[in-house]
């Protein structure tokens, strides 16, 4: 099992837009995600029009300051030998990437935060499901940690300042929620840095591209940190 103290959505030190939130995940919908760049990466311009507004969302919401994301984590293309069958997620946290295995031995790759020192993990597990817009309630552990979350003991609904964001793919094994998540950020600045209590981050319209391409039982691989 991966250790019950982890935060079910990212647990971090302080109620702050910064750390509380873990990136104060937000979605960014149905913009045109289109097709990844090449292996060339993508220009500051196409980045800008990737990772720009999207209105058309349940909660609009604000484009990414690209330039506070290194561009080798912005989305591309990528080659990728694997036994992994094609739609199988891997995660990467010592290089902050995570995969989507696509066919050919290429894959999607797209930038990530990850566990901080002390919280990483890794092993095999599975999508046990997916939600938009999911309410968040924090564990107890992080309850007794910040008693300022007890005022969402019953769940915060999801939003803008939610820390699931837009979209969550809920990791689980043998049946069993693990407590750790892939999810959605807004905070440009957390991609490519360990933040969280073992939870991973993509840039929100990053997650709405994976979260699109993967269902319910997709396997998750977590390679070691």
């Amino acid at each position: 099992m991966m250790g019950g103290a982890a935060a079910r959505g990212l647990v971090a030190e302080r109620l702050s837009r910064r750390t509380f939130l873990a990136g104060s995940a937000a979605g960014l919908g149905a913009l045109a995600l289109g097709g990844c760049a090449t292996d060339g990466g993508m220009t500051l311009a196409e980045a800008q029009q990737v990772y720009g507004p999207v209105p058309k969302e349940k909660f609009p919401v604000p484009a990414i300051d690209v330039s506070k994301v290194d561009r080798k984590y912005f989305r591309r293309t990528v080659r990728y030998e694997t036994n992994e069958a094609p739609g199988t997620i891997i995660v990467d946290p010592a290089n902050y990437y995570v995969y989507r295995i696509e066919e050919d031995g290429n894959a999607t790759r797209y930038g990530a935060n990850v566990g901080r020192d002390g919280f990483r993990w890794s092993g095999d597990a599975y999508v046990g499901r997916k939600a938009e817009w999911a309410t968040w309630t924090p564990p107890k552990e992080m309850i007794k940690r910040q008693p300022e979350a007890a005022k969402y003991a019953r769940g915060m609904p999801g939003g803008l300042d939610n820390p699931l964001g837009a979209r969550t793919l809920y990791l689980y094994q043998n049946g069993r929620y693990t407590l750790y998540t892939i999810y959605a950020s807004l905070d440009a600045e957390s991609i490519g840095n360990g933040i969280t209590s073992g939870c991973v981050g993509l840039l929100t319209q990053d997650m709405m591209h994976l979260y699109d391409r993967t269902p319910v039982k997709t396997k998750v691989v977590v390679l070691p940190a």
